[in-house]
């Protein structure tokens, strides 16, 4: 038992605890540690191990999300088949809903870990299969995060395919002018890119092609792509890079977009920049949070437009000092400490800032002379501006593409509550889809600047490397399993598996692949005649939890 420093020692009378539980039936020995997860503790537990001759280990602490598979390992470690152990989350589901209740937390703790020894005594012992991957990745998407993984997977020696649905490379990059806070050239940046993957013989691009399926799992996955009016191909791969980047919001009917010439978003500016056809406004008015952050909608933060537009409005600057420039902003997202000497570097150059509410947004109309008039309430100043612009330019968020929920649902991996790629753990598998074997990257993840997508690329490629490299991977074990003479072939499990890891076999019968299967159990209590058991959690052993 774990005192996880004061987590669960502050609120839990852990000494009682542990007392209780040697009197459990079965239970052999019982100890307690400050932190059970340290090295001294796992050293305890292989101690344990040898000296009592212990067969089932139960670590009470926190939760088996984020260490059981160090718990696991320790015992193996110790010659425990890893599947004999039990964890009992006393933090989470104790100590932590329970802090203004020390007497009924200890009560509580007492019945969590009563259940888990009552369900250690029917645990057996479990293989993982073993498969072969191949050694080669699919990278979806052109993008620099797309061609970054490409080159560390083709550099590492891999055989890689890239599908870009474009015509060409490059993604949103192409239409960027510099990048912050270099100032380098995008296209410069991207050109080296592009022309890498091109010459290397290990990466193979498919340009004006599309996904059309995938079936398989990790280290077989088999997916068919379409180039133009071409037949249908199918590429085997090992691993999948999913690196299909984002797109701009259009604005249409916000603040004159699309009614006006003269109101453009970031994105176009950075292309008039980009081909020198900004001719020389004498104001220009930025207004942030377009679309983005409102409390229905899109309710994120795209992270790097008030980058942009300070980037822009210098360049604005440099191409003409006496342009005059506004930033209307809720809150200036310039953290860290360079990115907030652009904001000073901003000021000093005559660059004006105007906090406004969200409930009271700026006003944009068209006056006579053909004008724009943008009217703003300055929040700071509690009084109502208004600028008479030439130039009027709209921070939009970063959004998911139109194709992005097919395309997750063909590689059944889910979409966030934001529209874009969500990943297996925010910190603890950041890359990773809770399908083996997909890994995310780029934008496709979340709105992000270019030198975090190139990071984060090199994290998808690492991560997609390591299976290719051990060329085989054990599975969890943790698994559905079939008993045919019980089975009547209704298909149910097989139309609920968020995994498609069940299908029917010739006979009718329900099959699972257990390398895809996830042990969700979605099957097991949804099967009308009951001919799923799931292992490591059957009825039995849940029964026993229920009436220890």
């Amino acid at each position: 038992m774990c005192h996880c420093g004061i987590n669960i020692g502050s609120v839990v009378n852990v000494p009682e605890v542990v007392e209780y539980a040697k009197t459990l039936p079965n239970v052999a020995h019982a100890e307690r540690n400050l932190y059970t997860c340290s090295s001294e503790g796992l050293r305890k537990i292989k101690e344990a191990i040898e000296k009592y001759n212990l067969n089932r280990v139960i670590v009470a602490s926190c939760t088996p999300r984020t260490h059981e598979p160090l718990f696991r390992a320790t015992c193996e470690e110790a010659g425990v088949n890893k599947y004999l152990f039990e964890m009992a989350n006393i933090r989470e589901q104790c100590s932590w809903v329970h802090s203004h209740e020390p007497k009924k937390a200890t009560e509580k703790a007492k019945e969590i870990i009563r259940m888990a020894v009552a369900k250690a005594r029917l645990l057996q012992p479990q293989e993982e299969p073993e498969i072969d991957v191949r050694p080669s990745a699919l990278v979806i998407g052109g993008g620099i995060s797309g061609l970054t993984a490409a080159l560390c997977l083709a550099n590492q020696g891999f055989k890689v395919h890239v599908v870009e649905k474009e015509p060409e490379l490059g993604g949103l990059l192409k239409k960027v002018h510099k990048l912050y806070p270099s100032m380098e050239d995008a296209s410069k940046v991207l050109k080296n890119a592009i022309k890498a993957v091109k010459s290397s013989k290990d990466i193979t691009v498919l340009t004006s092609t599309i996904i059309k399926n995938m079936k398989g799992f990790i280290g077989n996955f088999d997916v068919t792509v379409q180039t133009g009016k071409q037949n249908p191909q199918t590429i085997q791969v090992g691993t999948i890079i999913v690196a299909s980047g984002a797109t701009s919001l259009e604005p249409i009917g916000m603040f004159g977009y699309g009614e006006s010439k003269n109101v453009i978003t970031q994105l176009q500016l950075e292309e008039l920049l980009k081909t020198g056809k900004l001719k020389k406004p004498k104001r220009v008015v930025m207004i942030q949070c377009v679309g983005a952050r409102q409390e229905t909608g899109r309710t994120y933060c795209s992270r790097v437009c008030c980058m942009t537009a300070l980037k822009n409005s210098m360049l604005i600057k440099e191409l003409n000092p006496d342009t005059d420039i506004y930033i209307l902003y809720r809150e200036l997202q310039t953290y860290g400490k360079e990115y907030e000497e652009w904001h000073r570097m901003a000021q000093d150059k005559g660059i004006k800032f105007i906090k406004y509410a969200l409930e009271r947004p700026p006003e944009v109309t068209t006056t006579p002379n053909g004008k724009l008039s943008v009217k703003v309430h300055h929040a700071l100043l509690d009084e109502e501006i208004t600028i008479e612009s030439d130039l009027v330019v709209l921070s939009t968020p970063m959004i998911q593409h139109e194709d992005g929920k097919a395309l997750s649902q063909m590689l059944k991996v889910p979409l966030g509550a934001d529209g874009f790629f969500l990943e297996a753990h925010v910190k603890l598998r950041p890359i990773d889809f809770a399908s083996d074997g997909i890994f995310v990257c780029g934008t496709a993840h979340s709105p992000k600047d270019v030198a975090e997508s190139i990071a984060q690329a090199y994290g998808a490629a690492s991560r997609a490397s390591i299976p290719m490299a051990l060329k085989r991977l054990r599975t969890e074990a943790i698994t559905s399993s079939v008993d045919e003479s019980l089975c009547s072939g209704c298909g149910t499990c097989v139309k609920l598996c968020p995994y498609g890891a069940i299908e029917k076999d010739q006979k009718g019968v329900a099959k699972v692949t257990a390398v895809v299967c996830k042990g969700c159990g979605v099957c097991a209590a949804t099967c009308p005649e009951r001919a799923i058991t799931m292992r490591h959690f059957t009825n039995e052993q849940i029964i026993a939890q229920a009436l220890a």
